[in-house]
């Protein structure tokens, strides 16, 4: 069931002043079905176990907590042990793609937007490449902005937002942002984006910087041209 119609206390579906699209990468450009991160997750276990040298079950603590406190696991290990983010960011993306399918219809949807098409993900760049191509979403994107192009500052941090929109060229108030996870659109919406959560299911009580939500990213871009 697409859960994209918007309630009524939500703003209408207008998207026509959108010239820049942003996607995040992981669970919005491919369904969290594919549970790609059941894989990251345990690498990330893996590399705080290694580089902190700590046992398991205390690696698999630090890596949520930091996740849940700054952003990302990396954010955490670089701000409380000086972690280099190259070796990790290689490490814990170097997993398996083999359950993500091409998804023609998402491709001819995004294709088929006015203006800037970019993605930006808390991910590398290198990683976010690889999935597009499994998606058969390679080509059609503007630019490919991974935590690095951020200085390493997560979202949903704003000076993470602030640094990959200056560096892609993004107007805000023009932008639309599209996301799987709540915290990270909330300095979108301070800017004046559009925000739209992508998940299987809404919010039950969604928060005023999301204002539409879908569980068909392909079909809510559709409706956009209707």
């Amino acid at each position: 069931m697409d859960h994209s119609a918007a309630p009524t206390h939500r703003p209408p579906l207008d998207f026509s002043i959108v010239r820049d699209w942003v996607f995040d990468l992981d669970n919005t450009l491919y369904p969290p079905s594919a549970r790609l991160f059941d894989q990251i997750e345990i690498r990330m276990t893996d590399f705080v176990m290694r580089a902190l040298k700590v046992g398991h079950d205390e690696a698999d603590h630090l890596r949520d907590h930091y996740w849940r406190l700054y952003g990302t696991t990396l954010a955490g290990l670089m701000h409380e042990h000086g972690v280099d983010p190259g070796p990790y960011l290689s490490d814990v993306h170097d997993i398996s793609l083999a359950h993500l399918r091409p998804d023609p219809a998402l491709r001819a949807e995004i294709e088929a937007l006015p203006g800037r098409k970019i993605v930006y993900t808390n991910g590398c760049a290198p990683y976010a490449e690889r999935v597009l191509a499994a998606r058969g979403l390679s080509g059609i994107f503007d630019g490919v902005y991974g935590v690095e192009h951020a200085e390493f500052h997560p979202k949903p941090h704003a000076q993470a937002f602030d640094t990959v929109f200056a560096r892609a060229g993004v107007t805000p108030g023009q932008a639309a942002m599209f996301e799987d996870d709540p915290r990270n659109l909330a300095h979108p919406h301070a800017l004046g984006m559009r925000c739209v959560h992508v998940a299987p299911e809404p919010l039950a009580e969604p928060p005023a910087h999301i204002h539409h939500h879908t569980d068909d990213l392909a079909a809510f871009l559709a409706r956009l041209r209707l």
